[in-house]
């Protein structure tokens, strides 16, 4: 009989092994995926919730700078917004002393919220009025980027220089504007 018996315990030890295996695939495993799958979820919201109260705390220095933005962006016209820059770079350069040989405007529309003005300026003065007309023309609160400066040499002392420097201007399109 004790053969029976091992024969028995060995069917209900397979029984409980196959049965176990069987829980695990199709119950603990899917628990587990889900638990980490909520926790993955859980800290994404948190981190979600985490930025909209930091955002929530800078809204109104946000809020002030876009305003700002918006009112030192050029006019949403464009003969007058090359008016308006053309002007600053005649103020900015008489202010510095520098010549100015040439300004070549040029537009791009980058998408439908914004238009942005690229101007080529070519000048030529000592390392002094190039210096000044460079920080008149980066600390004007006109929405104006400087995107590249090139200087050289035009003689071979290096006291007479020449100045290529790409801007480009903000053009915000408002619009149908309604505090966006």
């Amino acid at each position: 009989m004790q053969i029976k018996n091992r024969q028995q315990m060995l069917i209900i030890v397979a029984g409980a092994a196959i049965g176990l295996l069987v829980a695990d695939s199709l119950i603990l495993s899917p628990l587990i995926a889900s638990w980490k799958a909520r926790s993955t979820k859980i800290t994404a919201l948190r981190k979600q919730v985490g930025d909209g109260e930091k955002l929530l705390k800078r809204a109104d220095a946000l809020t002030s700078r876009w305003s700002n933005m918006q009112t030192n962006a050029l006019p949403n016209n464009n003969s007058e917004a090359e008016q308006k820059v053309l002007g600053s770079f005649d103020k900015w350069s008489q202010d510095a002393r520098i010549s100015v040989n040439s300004i070549t405007p040029q537009w791009k529309r980058d998408s439908e919220d914004y238009t942005t003005l690229e101007c080529r300026v070519d000048a030529s003065g000592s390392v002094g009025t190039l210096a000044k007309f460079l920080f008149n023309v980066e600390r004007d609160a006109m929405a104006l980027k400087i995107e590249s400066v090139e200087i050289t040499s035009r003689d071979k002392d290096g006291q007479n220089l020449s100045l290529g420097l790409q801007i480009s201007g903000l053009m915000l399109n408002r619009s149908g504007e309604n505090g966006k």
